[in-house]
C-alpha cells in the first residue's frame, strides 16, 4: 500500500521580486556608462562582462580621494584597475575588499564604428556585505530618491496620509517591497477651502481619455468631478493600475467574512478629517499597482500587483493640492502579495522637470529602463505631439497637418521619412559567428554574401517564432541581426553558450539610430547626399536586400550604412548612424527631400502601408505559438535546400506537412471597422481570427489579415466577420490573394 502525502506546498516564481539573500547587492553598469557606491572592508566583490568583449575599469579610492587598487586586494602602479576585454560572455572577475572606500565601476566605450562593431556593452555587479545591513525585517532598502525631495514621507501599511503640494510639484508614489497597493485621491485646494469637494474623478478621467488609465505622453491628465485637471503622470514604472473599483472600504469586507476590517476608506476619511473633507463609505480614488481587469463574463477580477521593489508613480500638480495616499491593509487575497506593506511618497520642486517615460523590461527580471528619446527625436518632435510609446522608445504616430492618410499618400506617391530607431540591433562576431546564425535562423545565412541582407524568422525548438528581422553580412565572421525583441539576442547567446561556438553577441541598439525613406523618389533623394569610396556600390547601385557603408554628402561627412529595406512594400530605404550625428542626417535629408515632396511619416501610416503589402507584425500575425508558415513566411523556411539542422527544423517538417492554420488575405464588405482580434467564421463555426485590418486607400475597401483553418483558407471563400458577440452582427468578406497591394513586390525592387 502506498504511503499517503501531505497535500504539497504551492512552487511560485517571481521574476524582478528581490530573491537576493540579506547582504548581497546587485547593481547593473551600463555600457558607456559608470557607477560609484560605497565598499567595506571584508566586502566580497564580483563583476561579471554579460556580453563579452568589454572593458571593465575599477576604481577604488579611501577617504584621502586617492585610488590604490590594493583596496581591492591587487597590488598596482596604476590606479585603476581594468579587467575583462577579450572574452567570451559571462566571464567573470572576483575581489575582496580591503579597507573602506568608495568604488567606481566603468563600462568604457566611445562611438561605435560600424565596421568594427566596437559597441560598448553592460557589466554586473555584485557585493557581498562582510557587515549585514540592518533593514527593516521584510523590507527594502529605499531606492535613491529621483531629486532632492521636498517631502519624504513613509505610508506604513495599513494606513493613509495626507499632504499638501503646490502647483507644478511632483508626486512620487513609490513601492518599496513591490507587490504593494495603493489609492491615491487629491482636491484643489483652492476649491476646497471654499467648501468645494470635487475629488479626482475616474469617470471623468476615463471619458477625457479615452483611456482606462491616463499614461504619460498626451493622454495623461486625471479630472476632477467638474473637469478640471488635478494631476497628470509623467513617469510609470508598472504598468498596471485599476481605476474602475473604489478604494476598499467596510463594507466590501463586511459581505466577504472580516467585520470591522481596517480599510483604505476609513483611512481616508481620518486623514482628510482636518481638512474638513465629509466622510464618505467608498472612496473614489486611483488604485496604483492594483492588478484587476474584466474578464470575458464582464467580472471584475484580480490577482497579485505586478509592481516590483522600487515601483514607482511620478505624478505632476496642475494646481494646488491637498492629497491622500494609502497603504491598502488587504490581508485576505493575493492582492497584496498576503502580505501587507509600506508605500514611499516623495514630492520635488517644479524646477525637476522630470521627462515622460514609461518602463520596459527586455526579460522579465531585467532592470526597468525608461523610455528613451531617439536621437532623431528633436526633430520629428517639433512637427508632432503625437507619440506612442514602443519597447523602450518615443516613435511619433502621427505629424501636424499631415495624418495618417496624408502621410500614406506621400509615400505611395513622392517619399517620406519615418523613426524606426526602436529597432533592436546586435553585432554578431567571431570564428563562429555563422555557424550560430545558421544554427538559430531559418534561412541559410552562409548563401549571404558580404553587403547583402536576408529577411529570416528565428524559432523555438517546436517551430514557434521568437522574432523576425533581417542579418546583415559585414565580412567573413561579421554579421549584424536586426530584429524587434532584446531576448532574440539574449537567446543567441544562449545557445552560442550552450553550443559552444566562439562567438559574440553584443547589443548595439544604443549606438545605432535609424530613419528610413521610403517612397518612389527615395532613390533620387539619397543619392544626392550619400556618398560612397569606390570599393561601395554608389547609392544608385544598391540592389534590394544590399546595403552600402557611406557618408553623409562627402568624404568627410558622418559616417552612415544605408539598406535597400524597408516596411511599407515601396522603393525605400534605411539609414543608420549613431545618435550623436542623427540630426546630421535628418537635416540632410529633409533639406534634400524638400523638392521631392518629402513628408514625415508616423505609424499609424505606416500600419496601413504594411498591412497592403502583407507585411507581418509581432504579437499580432505571429507569437510563439505561431510557425513562419502559419506567419505568412514560408519563403523564410528552405527545408529542402538549407543543408544544416537548425533550431525548430524538425517541428518545421512536421508543421508544413500537417498545416492547421494559415495567413490568409481578407477583402471585406463593409465600411464597417474591423479590429485585431476578430473573429472569423463560416456558419456558426469560427475558423479563424483578424490578425490586422485597415481601410486601404489605394484599393478604396476595408482589408484585412486573417490567420484561419488552412482546410477553409482558399482563395475565393466566402467568410463573415464576426461583431458584437460573433454571432449578432457579420460583416461579409472574401478570401484573397495574399498580400492585396503589388504581391509581386515589383515596386521596392523597381
Amino acid at each position: 500500500m502506498n504511503a499517503l502525502l501531505p497535500p504539497r506546498p504551492s512552487r511560485i516564481l517571481r521574476p524582478g521580486i528581490r530573491t537576493l539573500p540579506l547582504g548581497l547587492e546587485r547593481y547593473a553598469v551600463k555600457g558607456g556608462g559608470s557607477l560609484t557606491v560605497p565598499i567595506y572592508a571584508g566586502d566580497h566583490i564580483r563583476i561579471i562582462d554579460k556580453e563579452g568583449l568589454q572593458v571593465a575599469e575599477l576604481t577604488a579610492a579611501a577617504s584621502d580621494g586617492r585610488a590604490d587598487t590594493r583596496i581591492l586586494g591587487v597590488p598596482s602602479d596604476e590606479p585603476t584597475l581594468r579587467v575583462f576585454g577579450t572574452g567570451l560572455s559571462g566571464e567573470e572577475a572576483e575581489f575582496t575588499v580591503q579597507r573602506d572606500a568608495v568604488l567606481r565601476v566603468a563600462a568604457p566605450g566611445g562611438v561605435m564604428d560600424f565596421e568594427r562593431q566596437n559597441t560598448a556593452t553592460d557589466l554586473e555587479l555584485f557585493i557581498r556585505r562582510a557587515t549585514l545591513i540592518n533593514y527593516k525585517a521584510g523590507s527594502n532598502p529605499l531606492p535613491d530618491p529621483l531629486r532632492d525631495p521636498l517631502q519624504e514621507m513613509r505610508i506604513r501599511a495599513a494606513t493613509a496620509q495626507a499632504f499638501t503640494v503646490r502647483a507644478g510639484e511632483y508626486i512620487q508614489i513609490l513601492d518599496i517591497d513591490g507587490r504593494q497597493m495603493t489609492d491615491f485621491q487629491c482636491f484643489s485646494a483652492e476649491k476646497l477651502e471654499k467648501g468645494i469637494e470635487h475629488a479626482l474623478d475616474a469617470t471623468v478621467t476615463r471619458t477625457l481619455t479615452h483611456r482606462a488609465l491616463p499614461v504619460p505622453g498626451l493622454p495623461s491628465k486625471a479630472f476632477a468631478f467638474d473637469f478640471e485637471p488635478l494631476v497628470e503622470v509623467i513617469q510609470d514604472t508598472c504598468g498596471r493600475h485599476d481605476a474602475f473599483a473604489t478604494a476598499c472600504n467596510a463594507r466590501q469586507y463586511d459581505d466577504m467574512g472580516y467585520p470591522g476590517h481596517i480599510n483604505c476608506t476609513d483611512n481616508f476619511n481620518h486623514a482628510l478629517d482636518p481638512y474638513g473633507v465629509a466622510k464618505r463609505k467608498g472612496w473614489e480614488a486611483l488604485n496604483f499597482f492594483y492588478n484587476s481587469r474584466m474578464n470575458l463574463h464582464d467580472q471584475i477580477i484580480s490577482d497579485e500587483a505586478w509592481s516590483r521593489p522600487g515601483d514607482y508613480v511620478l505624478l505632476r500638480a496642475l494646481t494646488d493640492l491637498v492629497c491622500v495616499t494609502s497603504s491598502c491593509p488587504d490581508d485576505i487575497d493575493s492582492g497584496n502579495g498576503w502580505n501587507p506593506t509600506d508605500i514611499l511618497v516623495r514630492t520635488y520642486a517644479p524646477e525637476s522637470k522630470f521627462t515622460r517615460a514609461i518602463a520596459y523590461r527586455k526579460t522579465p527580471d531585467a532592470d526597468p529602463q525608461m523610455t528613451q528619446e531617439t536621437g532623431f527625436h528633436e526633430r520629428f518632435s517639433a512637427l508632432t505631439r503625437h507619440y506612442t510609446e514602443y519597447r523602450g522608445f518615443w516613435l511619433p504616430t502621427r505629424f501636424n497637418n499631415e495624418g495618417p492618410i496624408s502621410e500614406y499618400w506621400a509615400c505611395r506617391e513622392k517619399c517620406v521619412v519615418m523613426d524606426l530607431s526602436a529597432l533592436r540591433k546586435f553585432e554578431v562576431l567571431g570564428p563562429d559567428a555563422e555557424a550560430l546564425l545558421q544554427y538559430c535562423m531559418t534561412r541559410d545565412i552562409r548563401k549571404l554574401a558580404v553587403g547583402q541582407v536576408v529577411y529570416t524568422a528565428m524559432c523555438y525548438p517546436n517551430g514557434g517564432m521568437i522574432d523576425d528581422g533581417t542579418v546583415f553580412r559585414l565580412g567573413q565572421n561579421n554579421f549584424r541581426w536586426i530584429c524587434g525583441d532584446d531576448y532574440s539576442g539574449i537567446w543567441l547567446r544562449e545557445q552560442a553558450q550552450k553550443m559552444g561556438y566562439d562567438v559574440w553577441v553584443r547589443s548595439s541598439t544604443d549606438q545605432m539610430h535609424n530613419i528610413a525613406v521610403q517612397g518612389p523618389s527615395s532613390r533620387d533623394l539619397l543619392k544626392e547626399i550619400i556618398w560612397t569610396p569606390p570599393g561601395q556600390p554608389a547609392l544608385g547601385e544598391l540592389e534590394w536586400f544590399r546595403f552600402c557603408v557611406g557618408r553623409i554628402g562627402h568624404f568627410e561627412g558622418v559616417p552612415v550604412v544605408v539598406s535597400r529595406t524597408g516596411y511599407t512594400g515601396e522603393l525605400g530605404y534605411e539609414v543608420f548612424c549613431h545618435p550623436r550625428d542623427a540630426l546630421v542626417v535628418f537635416d540632410a535629408v529633409w533639406e534634400a527631400g524638400r523638392k521631392h515632396g518629402l513628408k514625415p511619416l508616423g505609424m499609424e501610416a505606416l500600419d496601413i502601408l504594411r498591412i497592403e503589402a502583407g507585411l507581418i507584425f509581432a504579437d499580432y500575425e505571429f507569437n510563439s505559438e505561431t510557425d513562419p508558415f502559419e506567419a505568412g513566411i514560408a519563403f523564410t523556411v528552405p527545408l529542402k535546400s538549407k543543408p544544416d539542422d537548425f533550431i525548430g527544423r524538425e517541428a518545421l517538417v512536421e508543421r508544413k506537412e500537417h498545416p492547421r492554420r494559415k495567413l490568409v488575405g481578407l477583402d471585406i464588405d463593409s465600411n464597417d471597422e474591423v479590429n485585431h482580434g476578430d473573429c472569423v467564421h463560416i456558419g456558426r463555426a469560427q475558423i479563424g481570427v483578424v490578425t490586422s485590418s485597415t481601410r486601404s486607400p489605394i484599393l478604396g475597401r476595408n482589408i484585412a489579415l486573417a490567420r484561419v483553418d488552412a482546410r477553409s483558407a482558399a482563395v475565393g471563400t466566402e467568410v463573415e466577420i464576426g461583431k458584437l458577440d460573433g454571432h449578432a452582427k457579420r460583416l461579409p468578406a472574401k478570401i484573397v490573394r495574399f498580400a492585396h497591394f503589388d504581391p509581386e513586390k515589383s515596386r521596392p525592387r523597381s
